[in-house]
């Protein structure tokens, strides 16, 4: 059973620092969430990094991936 991460993030729009909670499941996957502040579109990427640790990428709709 995977246990879930707490990651802070900064919105790409706002510039609010956030929590989110992220599956390590989804390692390798791109999904969209909204802000919890402004409640736009975030992209987020999941990936590994060199350490074995989740890294959590985040990018608004204007932004290349």
């Amino acid at each position: 059973m995977n246990q879930l991460t707490e990651k802070l993030i900064g919105c790409p729009y706002c510039g609010e620092t956030i929590e989110v909670l992220i599956d390590p499941a989804d390692l390798d996957q791109r999904y969209i969430e909204d802000c919890q502040v402004c409640c736009r579109p975030i992209n987020f990427v999941i990936s590994e990094n060199m350490n074995g640790e989740l890294q959590v990428s985040v990018y608004s709709d204007d932004e290349a991936l």
